[in-house]
């Protein structure tokens, strides 16, 4: 995959780093010539370009045509917003992803200006924490579409509603399926016959009103 990062600050340039340890083709540009010596020392030099993000003179100098992918990565949301309209309106970068830093400015980050996903840390955050307390013990492993799903991972408690009960007979949230259990050392594809025991490691997909759900379906009941 090509992608291509503006902004070489901390995050542009550790983006640009997990990217190549991936295996995928990056360039990174940044304007600030001083930035240089630290870009160095995490990045080779073929993949640093010392230019101005949002001149299409640049763009195209860097192959942006080419581009899979374009992450605007600046400290200025109005870089990013100028950045994010050029790679889609004007070369047709198939996917845009752009920073937020102020999240007043986050209603900004549609679709209408270019940008696929708006990655809003203050939001991202907020979002953890509500889960975290929604969740008891269940582990978010993976994010997917943008956030509206979750791969989670949950251990059937031995008092719950479900221990003993095979798939089928279980009222699972509607926009939620099991991928996967993990019993000791064995790992099952769930089927509709497949009973769930305590102690399981249940793998499932779900969207954010299913995570407390099913939180619910696999923890214990407390006696009062």
């Amino acid at each position: 995959m090509k992608v291509l990062v503006v902004g070489g600050g901390k995050m542009g340039t550790f983006l640009c780093s997990l990217l190549l340890e991936r295996g995928h083709q990056v360039k990174l540009i940044e304007s600030r010539a001083e930035k240089l010596p630290a870009m160095r020392r995490d990045l080779p030099d073929d993949v640093i370009v010392i230019g101005n993000g949002t001149s299409p003179e640049t763009l195209e100098s860097v192959g942006i045509r080419q581009m899979d992918v374009v992450a605007a990565a600046t400290g200025s949301d109005e870089t990013n917003l100028v950045v994010a309209t050029l790679a889609r309106m004007e070369y047709g970068v198939r996917r845009v992803v752009a920073r937020v830093n102020n999240p007043k400015n986050a209603r900004l980050f549609t679709a209408s200006m270019g940008v696929d996903v708006g990655l809003n840390q203050a939001e991202l955050m907020a979002r953890f924490v509500v889960e975290e307390l929604s969740m008891g013990d269940m582990m978010t492993l993976l994010k997917i579409h943008g956030g509206r799903y979750s791969l989670v991972e949950k251990s059937v408690q031995a008092n719950s509603e479900v221990a003993g009960k095979m798939v089928m007979d279980i009222p699972m949230p509607r926009e939620c399926i099991l991928v996967a259990v993990i019993r000791g050392k064995e790992l099952l594809i769930p089927r509709g016959d497949t009973m769930l025991l305590a102690d399981d490691q249940v793998i499932a997909i779900t969207d954010a009103p299913g995570v407390g759900k099913l939180s619910e379906l696999l923890q214990g009941h407390t006696d009062n």
